[in-house]
């Protein structure tokens, strides 16, 4: 079966960029959202989503609010999310191992190897 994973970032060119690897390397079908509200909206419409890798620093609404809307919604609470930033200081990831979220990929990631990194945060390994 064939993974399903939506990846919200407010910038194009990080969207395409993971888009095409996680398609082309993971061999994964992708959705994307240009921002959170959209992000939120395809979560929530969209049927099977295997994870969510969401950008922490999007105007309007960040990726902890949309984390956090996530949570509240049953159709999506049981979402996997990943979370991809840049924000890596100790009380970063402190406050993101307190959120429950499955996993963080740090900006600038090294594109050959996000869908590895994915599948060993997922616990995919094994079917690439």
């Amino acid at each position: 079966m064939t993974r399903k994973l939506l990846i919200v970032d407010d910038e194009e060119r990080i969207r395409e960029l993971v888009q095409a690897c996680l398609e082309d390397l993971g061999g994964w079908n992708t959705l994307t959202a240009a921002s959170g509200q959209e992000g939120l909206k395809i979560a929530q419409t969209e049927t099977h989503i295997d994870a969510i890798l969401l950008d922490v620093s999007m105007p309007n609404m960040d990726g902890f609010a949309v984390y956090e809307q996530l949570q509240s919604h049953t159709s999506t609470q049981s979402i996997p999310v990943i979370l991809l930033t840049a924000k890596v200081l100790p009380s970063d990831r402190h406050r993101f191992s307190q959120m429950g979220v499955a996993g963080v990929i740090s900006k600038p990631f090294e594109p050959t190897s996000i869908s590895e990194e994915v599948a060993e945060i997922m616990g995919w390994a094994d079917e690439m």
